[in-house]
């Protein structure tokens, strides 16, 4: 008999989205359990202690438990995670790992540096600022623009400003997440974020489309509280369908993805511009990954599988659409 494949599902974490990371690691251990997985759950605690079966342990403990694993799952969102953090750690504790690398996590991570490697293959940005000094707004755009951390995810710190009057506290509230701050021009367009996987082979997999409808900017008061309306798949002509596809792949091999990624995009009358990246994507069955995977008849199980098997084999870069 085939011994189980023991996989270390990682959530919690540090940053803001410890709770959004706690959802998605329950949401997939519970997916993988029985069968051929052996699910070893591990929490990362606000504090930065790891802890399994709710006892806590120490960093070495920790490390020696990973080691000790097949693969590694994570699921911690944002920064202390997503951002090539727990991608490092795995690699000291010699163990393969789903999704990407210490370097692509932390060039997605950056949204300031992913505008600068999209805009450098000739996609669409937004106008930016970057400000490194609270106290700085005066160099800011003019309103309406949008205010977000530079590094912070599931859209906390997020404000759409379209009063002078209240940009200054929206840039401070963005400096309360993190140390460098974006100031965009507000975009005029569809929200449509699209999934990449790389598989084996060489081969990039993309899912249908999904398209965010809601009021206003899609912030987290938006993205959890239940006001945005996801449709997948997206409504678009071939054509625009394409060049988003198109540009989501080429995005996603220049930062060097690995297993999914989701690539987020407005898409304006003069083509697609680019939102950000996230490459450790929320990922409860109601979250937008799993929800586009679905929608080409992949179930939430089936996914969560096929990125376990593919962190254990190497990966390389061609593209197929899922229709």
């Amino acid at each position: 008999m085939t011994a189980p494949v023991r996989v270390a599902v990682v959530g919690g974490g540090t940053s803001s989205e410890h709770d959004v990371s706690l959802a998605s690691a329950a949401a997939a251990a519970g997916a993988l359990r029985g069968g051929r997985f052996d699910v070893v759950p591990l929490t990362i605690a606000r504090d930065g202690r790891w802890c399994a079966d709710g006892w806590p342990m120490g960093l070495g403990a920790a490390l020696e438990l990973l080691g000790g694993c097949d693969v590694v799952l994570p699921m911690v969102h944002g920064r202390g995670g997503e951002d090539g953090t727990l991608a490092a750690l795995c690699e000291s504790a010699g163990v393969r790992y789903v999704g990407s690398g210490i370097g692509a996590g932390a060039l997605a991570m950056d949204k300031w540096a992913t505008k600068l490697v999209a805009a450098s293959l000739g996609l669409g940005v937004a106008a930016g600022v970057l400000l490194t000094d609270p106290d700085a707004g005066g160099q800011a755009l003019a309103p309406p623009v949008v205010v977000k951390p530079v590094s912070a995810g599931s859209s906390h710190g997020v404000t759409l400003v379209r009063r002078g009057a209240d940009l200054g506290a929206a840039i401070r509230a963005a400096f309360e997440l993190d140390d460098r701050v974006l100031v965009e021009e507000l975009v005029v367009g569809r929200e449509i974020d699209v999934a990449v996987l790389g598989r084996p082979g060489g081969v990039r997999v993309v899912a249908p489309a999904l398209e965010i409808v809601c009021d206003g900017v899609f912030d987290a008061r938006a993205k959890y509280g239940g006001q945005a309306d996801f449709r997948v798949p997206a409504a678009l002509d071939a054509a625009a369908l394409q060049c988003l596809e198109d540009a989501a792949v080429r995005v996603y091999d220049t930062l060097g993805c690995r297993g999914v990624a989701r690539v987020d995009f407005f898409l304006t009358a003069d083509g697609p511009v680019l939102n950000e990246v996230n490459t450790t994507p929320g990922f409860t069955p109601a979250s937008q990954v799993p929800r586009m995977f679905a929608a080409a008849g992949i179930g939430y199980r089936d996914l969560l599988e096929m990125l376990v098997d593919d962190a254990l084999e190497p990966a390389g870069p061609a593209a197929l659409p899922l229709a």
